[in-house]
């Protein structure tokens, strides 16, 4: 594992940090089990530093996060956790959700505290209410060590926020699709510029840039004499920066661990070559001609008061252009309940704009919804579904109930023998 040492605090980080917004999870809450398993692998393989939030896991994860690490293992990493911006009314909320998340994280003081994903709205009222003075009280009280920001707002905003404080670190979205969103590269250089310690989140874009990529984007890693997968490609490209500190990744499998560690251990900043530089640069086009929406699946616009599923929504969208294969079919059975029981296809949406509100990314996203249920579900769906129900869920009863009379036989005859 490679280090970065943070000026300000001489804390020397991990390159490769490990983001518990994407845990593993079952029957829709975290596998605690796996989870530990590989949270505690991470750290005996040299991450030492953490990063959660009072949202992630449903408000999961930092009370996970509180009971596994013991036996030595809180002495091991750093914490960084969030304030809660968007609930945050008056002064005495921001006391109130510190205690709560010191409780829940069962540690006495937290490494390093950020206020979450600041906006030029969010931000003028977090001043109001007294926020720099709370921090730094909470600094002086032992509370927090230091303190932050995050954001994914855009290049104007971010840097607004960055000169009116002395910010210790900051979060944002950095990988090779987002060198001029947001922040972007310029914001990164930016903060590092005044002395703040940068760190990322979504290198990989929501998983958007590895695992399964487009045919031509494969077809382009390939050409290299160097065999790479392209979630090492995308980390790669983000380490290569000098102006980072450490990268979040939200792995929830020991295969991811066990990559991201590797590259994490083999990359200097500006080491990749000019040859190489080059090809991200034909990558890129190559999704930004297929990418129809650009969201990254955090999940920040959930839960939707019609039981709208966003994410899925896009991701099903996405990938039917990025890989020119029709999701008609497992769309209706999905999020059309007729093979999962629930709906939460897009057409459900009422255009309330809780999720525009919500959404890091600003992504219009009733708009877009309309666009994939007029794509993805066109006229009758409804009645597709009805349909679907009526023929598909008899005979998945059925099924269950002779597996289960089957399994009872089965039962029976090795009792009697």
């Amino acid at each position: 594992m490679q280090y970065r040492k943070i000026e300000k605090n001489g804390d020397e980080i991990s390159a490769l940090g490990y983001g518990a917004m994407r845990l593993p999870t079952k029957n829709g809450r975290i596998d605690k089990e796996e989870a530990k398993k590989q949270i505690y692998y991470a750290i005996d393989q040299g991450v030492n530093i953490i990063d959660t939030a009072f949202p992630y896991h449903g408000g999961a994860s930092e009370s996970f996060l509180g009971e596994i690490l013991t036996d030595g293992y809180r002495e091991k990493v750093k914490i960084m956790t969030k304030m809660p911006s968007w609930s945050v009314k008056k002064y005495e909320d921001m006391e109130r959700y510190l205690e709560i998340q010191l409780e829940k994280l069962q540690t006495d003081c937290i490494d390093y505290y950020l206020v979450h994903t600041l906006t030029k709205k969010s931000f003028q009222k977090l001043k109001e209410l007294g926020v720099f003075q709370f921090l730094e009280d909470a600094r002086d009280n032992g509370q927090i060590k230091n303190i932050g920001f995050s954001s994914h707002g855009n290049l104007e905003i971010f840097k607004e926020i960055v000169d009116s404080y002395q910010w210790d670190v900051c979060l944002i979205q950095y990988n090779y699709m987002d060198e001029k969103n947001q922040a972007g590269t310029e914001g990164l250089e930016y903060a590092h510029s005044k002395g703040i310690s940068v760190f990322i989140m979504e290198p990989l874009k929501g998983g958007l840039l590895a695992g399964q990529v487009p045919d031509k984007a494969l077809e382009i890693w390939e050409e290299s004499k160097t065999e790479r997968s392209p979630a090492d490609w995308a980390l790669r490209w983000v380490l290569n920066h000098p102006e980072v500190t450490c990268v979040f990744s939200g792995m929830n499998h020991e295969d991811q661990i066990k990559e991201n560690l590797k590259v994490a251990g083999e990359v200097s900043p500006n080491s990749l070559t000019e040859e190489e530089l080059r090809r991200y640069d034909r990558v890129k086009e190559v999704y930004r001609n297929l990418m129809k929406i650009d969201c990254t699946g955090c999940g920040y616009c959930m839960p939707c008061p019609r039981g709208v599923d966003i994410p899925r929504c896009f991701n099903y969208y996405n990938h039917q252009y990025m890989f020119d294969e029709s999701q008609s079919f497992i769309y209706l059975g999905q999020l059309g309940g007729v093979l999962s029981g629930q709906e939460a296809y897009a057409g459900l949406c009422t255009e309330c704009g809780k999720c525009v509100r919500a959404c890091p990314q600003k992504l219009e996203i009733p708009e877009l919804l309309g666009t994939v249920s007029q794509e993805l579900e066109g006229r009758g769906f409804k009645y597709k579904i009805k349909i679907g129900k009526s023929i598909i869920l008899p005979l998945f009863d059925g099924f269950i109930s002779f597996s289960s009379r089957f399994s009872r036989r089965s039962d029976n005859t090795r009792k009697s023998s």
